[in-house]
């Protein structure tokens, strides 16, 4: 999959790419797929085009036409009526009556030329590609003789959009639409640009908080609950692509749950409703006129709508826009665990008898976990009443709880569940704490060297000054063995154990040595194990559970 995609749909770029394997298939696949439209001449431009492909199209429908109207006739789907199978007759009411709460936004920036690059970062496909390079072609030529000029400050613009939820002025858009902008301007259907101050902005689910100051009352509209929507219902997306602003598209909820790897919360609808660049911020709507999402991603390999675009739930962002209505930043739960997923080969080592919950990899020093007892290894499948499936609904979860709470959880270990009551720190105190400690680095630590081992794989030795050194080890990783080589075609390197991690644990009992490892592999196969449960720990002290099948 190409690092450019998921593109941010005002065009700037994102860093992190799509899960290997994501959608079930290569983005080969994906463009391939899009050719059919091709063919039948939805490609087509310039003069006369629309009108020379027409009767291609109404042939093509009418064959289209006759044989689903005979499969139809011949195999009816059980309890769908004809009426929900078109879909909508009309989407005009719900357009006139939300479209004027919907406005664009404008973010100017202001900078140095010598710190700005020497043309705008366009994506492919955009229609002004080939007009700003030749721009900016000639003015590079025009410049490149006064070497000696001052640098002036430029200004850039990004355009987005956004919606009204309170009539006195509060409108909600995506965080990365106004990130650094030294001037926001809305502007209304009637043309009307107000100033907007920015009230509060959260990162991690990306929304942003602004503040307008109308003449009048303006036209607001209202959340809907995103919980009732399912695959298959319509939603109406409306927003400023390209700067063309007021254009709704229509589409369904293609599915739900998406993660896409762009923050801690992803939890995302995807549709086919066309959005593109500029619709970022934008509210989805339900055909109640409710908004029931915020558009903030596409998948494209152009920039362009291909049919598959995100919207963060309003159930993700209400609370968010609650906090940073009221405090002005985010206030969320902490509960100081480091969490991984469960595979099979975990849930059979740890005697879990199913595949539930999210395993504790590690607890914070200073957080309410450890201090309520919590240990590594411990499997949390309850949280405050509610079931934790996967590893990825509990962060999402714990954040929405407010700081100070006492909530009730559920772990199991050793096969036995225990419950435990934890207050709840507050998340963005601990990471400013580690923010701090980052700064501060690491002093060395004297360790003897011993023998090598070799087992499942891999190469084991102590945790020597000289092996710290040689893999950048920090001192925070303060027990354990390190893995020196690995065999490639292992199982420890299919689970990607690398040279230069730590082994601390196996079947959460410490490893001090590299003698324990053999000694507690041998335990294991006599207890009739048929897998090994390793704590690994990376250089940098991040830690996880590897679970390898014993020889």
């Amino acid at each position: 999959m190409p690092a450019n995609v998921p593109d941010l749909i005002t065009g700037r770029p994102v860093a992190s790419a799509m899960p290997s394997g994501w959608l079930g298939g290569s983005f080969k696949e994906i463009v391939f797929m899009g050719l059919f439209p091709v063919i039948f001449g939805a490609a087509q431009f310039g003069p006369g085009a629309a009108s020379r492909r027409r009767p291609a199209r109404a042939a093509f429908s009418l064959v289209c036409a006759l044989f689903l109207g005979a499969a139809g006739g011949a195999w009816p789907i059980p309890g769908i009526s004809p009426a929900f199978a078109r879909g909508p007759d009309s989407l005009a009411d719900l357009a006139d009556a939300v479209s004027d709460a919907v406005v664009n936004i404008s973010a100017t920036q202001t900078m140095d030329d010598k710190h700005a690059s020497n043309s705008p970062q366009l994506e492919p496909g955009t229609p002004f590609d080939d007009l700003f390079e030749e721009f900016f072609r000639r003015h590079q030529q025009n410049g490149k003789d006064q070497p000696d000029q001052r640098p002036r400050e430029r200004k850039s613009n990004s355009l987005g959009s956004g919606f009204v939820i309170d009539p006195s002025g509060i409108i909600i858009t995506n965080n990365h639409v106004i990130t650094d902008a030294n001037e926001v301007t809305v502007i209304f259907t009637d043309g009307q640009k107000l100033k907007a101050k920015i009230v509060g902005t959260d990162e991690k689910v990306d929304v942003a908080v602004l503040r307008v100051k109308p003449d009048k009352p303006l036209k607001a509209v209202k959340f809907g609950d995103s919980e009732k929507m399912r695959v298959g219902d319509w939603v109406v997306a409306v927003g400023n692509p390209f700067g063309l602003g007021g254009t709704v598209t229509a589409g369904i909820i293609s599915a739900r749950h998406r993660n896409i790897d762009s923050g801690p919360y992803d939890n995302y609808f995807q549709t086919d409703a066309a959005i593109n660049k500029g619709n970022s911020g934008g509210p989805l709507f339900n055909m109640a006129g409710e908004v029931i999402g915020i558009n903030t991603a596409i998948l494209s390999p152009s920039g362009g709508s291909i049919g598959i675009g995100f919207a963060t739930p309003a159930a993700t962002v209400l609370p968010v826009i609650d906090q940073l209505e009221k405090f002005g930043e985010t206030r969320r739960g902490w509960l100081g665990v480091r969490i991984q997923n469960v595979d099979d080969t975990i849930a059979e080592s740890l005697n879990l008898g199913q595949l539930r919950g999210a395993l504790v990899a590690g607890t914070d020093d200073k957080g309410p976990a450890k201090a309520a007892g919590l240990k590594t290894g411990d499997v949390i499948v309850k949280f405050d009443g509610t079931d934790i499936k996967e590893s990825r609904d509990l962060p999402k979860i714990v954040a929405s709880e407010p700081v100070g709470k006492e909530v009730e959880i559920t772990v199991v270990r050793q096969g036995k569940q225990i419950t435990k009551t934890i207050k709840l720190g507050r998340l963005e105190e601990n990471e400013k704490q580690i923010a701090l400690a980052t700064k501060q680095g690491d002093a060395g630590k004297n360790a003897t060297a011993s023998p090598v081992e070799k087992a499942l794989g891999m190469e084991f030795s102590g945790l020597t000054d000289d092996l710290r050194q040689k893999f950048a080890i920090k001192n925070s990783v303060a027990s354990g063995v390190v893995v020196t080589d690995v065999d490639p075609d292992s199982s420890a390197a299919e689970k990607h154990v690398e040279p230069g991690d730590v082994i601390v644990e196996i079947n959460q009992e410490p490893v001090k040595e590299p003698a324990d490892i053999s000694k507690k592999i041998e335990a294991l196969k006599s207890g009739g194990k048929k897998s090994a449960l390793l704590l690994v720990a990376n250089g940098q002290g991040e830690v996880r559970f590897v679970a390898l099948g014993l020889p």
